[in-house]
């Protein structure tokens, strides 16, 4: 369920007159509009407009062949029947905002000088959220916002609209404090017509539409003020414009009613899923079998694996290595051939009897590199290719192998990449590679990427460890690096304790995990 479409369709059916059904006793659009007209020409006459504000207002009819023309101020009319976007309920008009307005104008086009206090200025930021905001906003001094002119100068049942960058925004004006605003922001002052319900018709899709389809510019596209006068809005008949208001925000008020379930549900869903990887790697989730190989003799493999490499020169021995051993305490003992010290204390948590305590680097091996031909094709997965959260997905583009072989992290089929930046890593940016263009690839050097020794350990389980709570929150505590850039290093990878259960127990982990996700998906799926 899309809450945004929703809204959106909320108030297009409000602005199709679909919304609340009409009353045949509502006095019509059209005397509405007549009365706005006089009201504007009394404006001219009491000197609060002048002649050139509404030399461009017109009357847009319907004609005795059912096409819609405009009549201007001079006298000539004009077909405009191919700008007329829908049909409109018997009752209601068609007319151009700027005819339906006192004023449409924007803030001053050069920059105020600024004080410490004083006058509230508002910027885009004051007013992106769809409501005024004055938490940290510039001043400008009484002096300068008097010398503003009535129309830049908002009054409580003004809108404003933002034009420039994140344009299409309206805003209702709902106080009377003073404050003004800078030019990427537009003013609609509305005469007799509802605010309210053109506060509807500002945030309508049919108007966004409209200001995509006229913004210019490049860097930050703008909507011009002629676009806005002359934009075509629907009028219902004035006491249903109240109706249509009520009723709209009685729907929206639904609507975020249920974006707040659905951000509740997302957040119940995201820890669900933490929850069931903590249990996993506590060998919580699954029961032990008694009759499974035990996580000792799969780590003596593993061992004899990492030698046989050394062997072959394909990696190298560690001159700080050290190992991890059982004593016949049942205590965790670390050895470096020159000291062994007991780690009880340093180890996270308990774990069942077959398992092994290990750190990473005894088991996998960290950034390794790749030696391939230059003209072989390869997966390439820079950052934003990999999913963030708990899925895991990634997708790849393909390159040649030399075009990514240097500048580049490397990796291969079944290799775990994991993000050592801030905030990817902090948002489970990690994957396991599959699929990958002839079994390799590169990507982001923003990776740190383990490689298993063998087939004893399920990159998917490492994956559930890596996405775990606790790998995350200790990650986080090693960080260095200027904020924003910060990063985990290498020696965290390294030196962080590994929980291994046996094979057999490490498949049936990924599997209820697999399950368990899954049905948690299509809850989520199913809601949003």
């Amino acid at each position: 369920m899309d809450t945004k479409a929703l809204r959106q369709k909320i108030l297009d059916l409000a602005i199709r007159g679909k919304l609340v059904p009409q009353d045949p006793n509502d006095e019509p659009a059209s005397v509405l509009l007549e009365r706005i007209r006089e009201q504007k020409q009394q404006m001219v006459k009491d000197g609060k407009l002048k002649k050139k504000d509404i030399k461009n207002d017109s009357v847009i009819f319907v004609g005795e062949d059912n096409l819609h023309y405009e009549k201007f101020a001079d006298g000539s009319v004009k077909c405009i029947e191919d700008e007329i976007p829908f049909e409109l309920p018997d009752g209601w008009a068609w007319a151009r905002l700027g005819t339906v307005a006192e004023a449409i104008g924007d803030g001053d086009h050069q920059p105020p000088p600024q004080t410490s206090s004083g006058i509230p200025f508002l910027v885009i930021s004051n007013v992106s959220g769809g409501a005024l905001s004055f938490e940290n906003t510039r001043f400008v001094s009484i002096e300068y916002f008097n010398r503003l002119p009535e129309t830049r100068k908002p009054r409580n049942g003004d809108l404003l609209f933002t034009v420039t960058g994140s344009y299409g925004i309206p805003i209702l004006v709902d106080t009377d404090d003073m404050f003004c605003f800078q030019r990427h922001i537009a003013i609609v002052r509305p005469c007799t017509i509802s605010n309210r319900y053109l506060y509807v018709i500002l945030g309508s899709s049919y108007v966004k539409s409209i200001c995509d389809a006229k913004a210019t510019g490049t860097a930050q596209k703008t909507v011009g003020l002629a676009t806005l006068r002359e934009l075509l809005i629907p009028v219902a008949p004035h006491t249903e414009q109240m109706r249509i208001y009520a009723k709209t925000q009685n729907a929206l008020n639904i609507v975020d009613g249920i974006f707040s379930d659905k951000e509740a549900l997302q957040n119940i869903i995201k820890n669900t899923k933490a929850k069931i990887l903590d249990l996993a790697i506590r060998g919580k989730l699954v029961p032990q079998d008694p009759n499974d190989e035990l996580a000792s003799v799969l780590l003596e493999r593993i061992r004899a694996e990492k030698e046989e490499l050394i062997k072959q020169g394909k990696i190298k021995r560690d001159k700080k290595e050290s190992v991890i051993f059982k004593g016949e305490d049942n205590s965790y003992y670390l050895n470096d051939s020159q000291i062994t010290v007991d780690i009880n204390d340093e180890l996270p948590f308990k774990i069942p009897t077959s398992w092994y305590w290990v750190r990473l680097k005894d088991v996998f091996i960290i950034n390794p590199r790749n030696k391939l031909e230059d003209d072989l094709n390869v997966s390439f997965i820079p950052m934003p290719l990999i999913d963030d959260g708990y899925s895991g997905k990634h997708t790849s583009e393909v390159r040649s192998w030399k075009e990514v072989k240097t500048g580049f992290t490397h990796f291969a089929e079944g290799d775990i990449g994991i993000a050592k930046i801030t905030p990817c890593f902090e948002n489970r940016k990690s994957t396991v590679f599959i699929n990958l263009t002839n079994g390799y690839g590169a990507g982001t050097t923003e990776l740190h990427i383990l490689r298993p020794i063998g087939n004893s350990i399920l990159s998917q389980y490492l994956l559930a460890y890596l996405k775990s709570d606790y790998f995350v929150d200790n990650g986080k505590q090693t960080f260095t690096g200027a904020v924003g850039q910060q990063r985990i290093g290498k020696e965290y990878i390294e030196n962080a304790y590994f929980p291994i259960p046996p094979k057999s127990e490490q498949e049936r982990i990924v599997q209820i995990i697999n399950n368990l996700f899954k049905h948690l998906n299509v809850i989520s799926d199913s809601f949003f």
